[in-house]
């Protein structure tokens, strides 16, 4: 039940709801058992000898009724009291489903508050989770755990819990009836109950690794969706569709074969729990009809229809439960795999209630910085200065560390050896978003959303008005370009921005770090995959930009650093050259030999 154990805890909020539930649910099985129990006085009287009082039983549960109805017989006759009992039979059973329908109203809240929860809780992880956990992880796959997967436990898991409380509180209380009409009877269905229980759970306990099975072939589809959606015009261009096709299907044939053995297990549970409740009723049938007709037991023919009638009520909740375990094993997969998500651990503490970085003062300092991924060393030995005002540029091959170091600054990884503080004090100390508060980020890719294009801006600075969005606009050489568009700022940009061009989305990332207004900026390679026209375009707009701002610039053309203050040489994780574009060309070394290899091309 560990598994479960998140479910339950979303139950504790709810705990008010859960008591009237299981209150009516009670009160719903307890007035179905009592209409069952008007049979006794019903056979009793319409099969009874004329003039003849009502038998005794040596069980008081079947005494007090006819006790009951023995008064109704003397005082108003058989003909009114069998009035009294048909009208009593449908009272009951209308209070039956009164409190069924209401334990319903309050039950089905209850589940889907579960699923949103759910969903909720894996989102804010996801949102959680710091870049490097990304990098392992298909986006494909998280999709899959966060809409199949949640979806499997709302069927399996979060469906059931109308059958953990009922079908429970129905067994008991029929068990208690049976016990109060006929224990030897009921000693007799207690021997066979747990063999019954015993060969429903062996039917069902293969479920759950089929189920996991078919959880990662979901998740294994929904990646090369997403693959083949995100790289549609290479696979046209280079005729990859046969190729991309095999390969979904071959995933949807081992899929439809997964999905059919655990949907012929999980269909097992019902019709085998049914059969073999058959099997103990009729057991009953022979065994108790026997001792009736033999006088074996104090237990009159209309008492053993009721027993009869009672212990059938017992089939159909031992069958939902069956089916519930079914389901809960193949649901266990689907939550195991929203588990392991939930579970990560974060290794970026957002630290809230740390100091809040208000400004940046001085400088941003690492002091003998390294950090490892799973154990592979990325940076090593680091020691740079960044002071306020200045431009620092990383420059190197790919794979020489520039983006990771780059990221160290808004926290998207901590270092694992050294010191990054800003302004003397350590980055951890500071609380995280407040660090980030301070940080506006170009990316080489344009990240842009399927909204308008003022709102797209606006998530620079959620409360930025029309003046400032339209300010930001001119200063990314963006403004002229929007108004030509027939919406102007109201735009819709399409799905990723594929409404603009690359030139476009790019000035629109910049507009949207300049509405922010941060005092520190990091530009990540934003100029490399534009063409000539739209480069100068998006530069000057990031020369505008940088102006009075702290800026560290990963760059791939070189020539676009030039006037940085320091260029830092990035090989291997180490740095290995640092100085001015004019020092670092006198020296002839590394950052020489790729400025020439770039102007030979």
């Amino acid at each position: 039940m560990k598994k479960y154990s998140r479910i339950f805890r979303y139950l504790t909020h709810d705990k008010g709801q859960i008591a009237l539930y299981t209150t009516t649910t009670f009160l719903s099985v307890f007035f179905n058992i009592v209409s069952l129990g008007m049979l006794i006085p019903f056979f009793n009287l319409i099969f009874g000898v004329e003039g003849e009082k009502l038998k005794r039983s040596t069980s008081p549960l079947i005494n007090k009724i006819q006790d009951g109805m023995q008064g109704l017989v003397d005082t108003q006759g058989k003909e009114r009291a069998l009035l009294f009992i048909c009208l009593f039979i449908i009272v009951f059973t209308l209070l039956k489903n009164l409190f069924l329908v209401l334990s319903n109203y309050i039950l089905n809240p209850l589940k889907n508050r579960i699923v949103i929860r759910m969903r909720n809780e894996m989102y804010d992880k996801i949102l959680q989770l710091p870049i490097g956990y990304f990098t392992e992880k298909r986006k494909g796959d998280l999709i899959s755990r966060i809409t199949n997967d949640i979806g499997e436990v709302e069927g399996s898991l979060v469906g059931a819990l109308e059958g953990w409380v009922r079908d429970p509180i129905t067994i008991v209380i029929v068990l208690a009836a049976l016990l109060l009409t006929s224990w030897q009877l009921t000693v007799f269905v207690l021997v066979c109950l747990p063999v019954v229980g015993f060969l429903i759970g062996k039917a069902s306990r293969s479920l759950k690794s089929q189920s996991s099975l078919v959880a990662n072939l979901h998740a294994d589809a929904v990646s090369i969706l997403d693959e083949t959606l995100g790289g549609l015009r290479v696979v046209k261009a280079f005729n990859l569709e046969a190729l991309m096709r095999t390969r979904f299907f071959a995933n949807g044939a081992t899929l439809l074969r997964s999905k059919n053995r655990v949907a012929r297990r999980r269909d097992l549970a019902s019709p085998l729990s049914e059969t073999l409740g058959i099997t103990v009723f009729c057991g009953i049938l022979y065994f108790g009809g026997r001792l009736v007709l033999s006088g074996g037991i104090p237990l009159m023919a209309s008492a053993f229809i009721m027993y009869l009638g009672l212990f059938y009520n017992i089939i159909n909740p031992a069958k939902s439960l069956a089916t519930s375990f079914s389901n809960m094993q193949k649901g266990q997969a689907a939550i195991g795999r929203i588990e392991e998500v939930l579970q990560t651990p974060n290794t970026v503490d957002d630290n809230e209630t740390g100091t809040s970085m208000a400004t940046f003062s001085h400088a941003i300092e690492l002091r003998n910085v390294s950090f490892d991924y799973d154990g592979i060393p990325i940076l090593k030995n680091i020691n740079l200065t960044i002071p306020k005002g200045s431009t620092v540029a990383l420059v190197g091959s790919s794979g020489a560390g520039k983006s990771t170091l780059a990221d160290l600054i808004p926290r998207f990884h901590d270092v694992t050896g050294g010191e990054l503080l800003i302004d003397g004090v350590n980055i951890r100390s500071y609380a995280l978003r407040s660090v980030r508060e301070q940080i506006s980020i170009v990316t080489q890719e344009p990240i842009l959303f399927n909204d308008t294009i003022e709102n797209n801006i606006r998530m620079g600075k959620q409360d930025a008005t029309e003046e400032e969005i339209s300010y930001a606009a001119r200063i990314a050489n963006a403004h002229a370009f929007i108004v030509k568009k027939e919406a102007g700022f109201q735009t819709n940009i399409g799905d990723r921005g594929t409404k603009l061009s690359g030139g476009e989305r790019q000035r629109l990332t910049i507009a949207r770090a300049i509405v922010k207004n941060p005092p520190i900026l990091i530009l990540d390679e934003a100029t490399s995959s534009l063409d000539t026209e739209s480069e100068r375009l998006v530069q000057d707009a990031i020369n505008n930009m940088m102006q009075n701002r702290t800026s560290i610039v990963i760059a791939h053309r070189l020539s676009t650093i030039r006037h940085a203050d320091e260029i830092i040489v990035l090989q291997k994780g180490e740095i290995v050259e640092r100085g001015s574009h004019d020092s670092l060309m006198a020296k002839g070394g590394y950052y020489h030999k790729l400025v020439q290899m770039q102007e030979v091309r």
